[in-house]
């Protein structure tokens, strides 16, 4: 029997969602969307290993221009003073028609918003109440619309309001104390790297990350400095903080900077509804230190959208068990990712550079770190 369904969130989870219920057609849904635009605008890179490849493949990712994405070959490991300790071959996780990419955010949503803009999305939708309605879910709307459906969808980032509606025990994130810094990067020949690669560079309390997005190379720059307060203003504070390590860095901070501050939750929490899922950050937000954000917002629409395709039966037990199972293994190397890069005592740095060195060789370390995010 055709359910509706509500997709709250037009991010990368809840489009991906869309899309295979798009292509398989076997369902009604819409996706409501709080802001009054999609945001094209957001140039900044995103990472995207086999096991979201894979899954965009099915909904034709190749449509995407080639001069638009990139496949770095691997990742070179430097410290802040750009010697280099190790590096890494990505092309051992990569499959036929399925490989490492990185690109713009703006151009994977673009891409996914293709098949659904017109029909199936609708802006500055904000919840206003929810109830449930004969065995559905009523959901009123801020500009005095409703929607009645058989399944509401998360899809609202790691901030959800829609959990705000639906569970009496809050999911909050925590600030993890650690600001982001982000630009975009023409070629650049002063910097002493392979720009055909992913860099990334180990400071004290600090570390950058480089990537070329598309076939012009140019670079994405992330850049996380660990700091107690976030404060827009004092984003000089943080770049000296990194510059005074490395002074050569000081002309990659000249213009077009943007930060923000890093949220990541704690606890895995359910849905207490049985109509009701969360998928993407919605579902667990967390720390970009192992570049799983989108792979993990696409893994999980494809795992919510099988079961829906499938009629499964306790559908909401089989996706919580399913996923939580898969982000936990991904949080771990998340947040070990995260000590690691920001060592501040010079000892401890020598101590993971040594390691580094001798476990990136090991193709059974590799493997279990890397091969089981990257090849699910």
């Amino acid at each position: 029997m055709k359910k509706k369904i509500a997709i709250i969130g037009s991010g990368i989870a809840g489009l991906t969602l869309a899309n295979f219920l798009y292509k398989y057609k076997k369902h009604d849904f819409m996706v409501y969307e709080k802001n009054e635009t999609l945001p094209l605008d957001e140039g900044y890179g995103i990472q995207i290993s086999n096991n979201g490849i894979k899954i965009l493949n099915e909904i034709n990712f190749s449509k995407i221009g080639d001069e638009k994405i990139y496949h770095p070959r691997g990742i070179d490991i430097y410290n802040i003073q750009n010697n280099k300790i190790c590096d890494l071959d990505l092309t051992q996780f990569n499959a036929i028609g399925s490989k490492y990419t990185t690109l713009q955010r703006s151009t994977l949503i673009e891409f996914l918003k293709d098949n659904i803009y017109t029909q199936h999305l609708r802006f500055g939708k904000r919840i206003r109440e929810v109830s449930e309605l004969k065995n559905k879910i009523l959901i009123k709307f801020d500009d005095n619309t409703n929607d009645l459906v058989d399944f509401v969808i998360g899809a609202d980032g790691i901030f959800s309001n829609t959990r705000t509606f639906f569970e009496k025990k809050k999911n909050k994130p925590i600030f993890k104390n650690a600001i982001a810094i982000r630009t975009i990067l023409k070629p650049f020949p002063e910097l002493d790297i392979d720009q055909s690669k992913i860099s990334l560079m180990m400071g004290r309390n600090c570390h950058l990350v480089f990537y070329p997005i598309n076939k012009k190379k140019e670079l994405n720059l992330v850049c996380i400095v660990r700091h107690k307060k976030y404060d827009p203003g004092n984003i000089e504070i943080l770049i000296e903080k990194v510059v005074k390590q490395n002074q050569n860095l000081k002309k990659i901070f000249e213009k077009d900077l943007k930060s923000f501050p890093l949220y990541a939750n704690s606890k895995i929490l359910p849905s207490t509804n049985s109509k009701v899922f969360y998928i993407g950050d919605a579902f667990n937000g967390i720390l970009p230190t192992l570049a799983q954000g989108a792979g993990q917002s696409i893994e999980s629409a494809f795992e919510l959208f099988n079961l829906i395709k499938d009629d499964k039966e306790n559908k909401q037990n089989i996706y919580f068990q399913q996923r939580s199972k898969r982000a936990k293994i991904v949080r771990r190397r998340t947040n070990f990712n995260f000590l690691i890069f920001h060592f501040s005592s010079k000892f401890m740095q020598r101590i993971r550079n040594f390691f580094m060195k001798s476990l990136i060789k090991r193709k059974s370390f590799i493997n279990s770190y890397l091969g089981t995010v990257y090849k699910n």
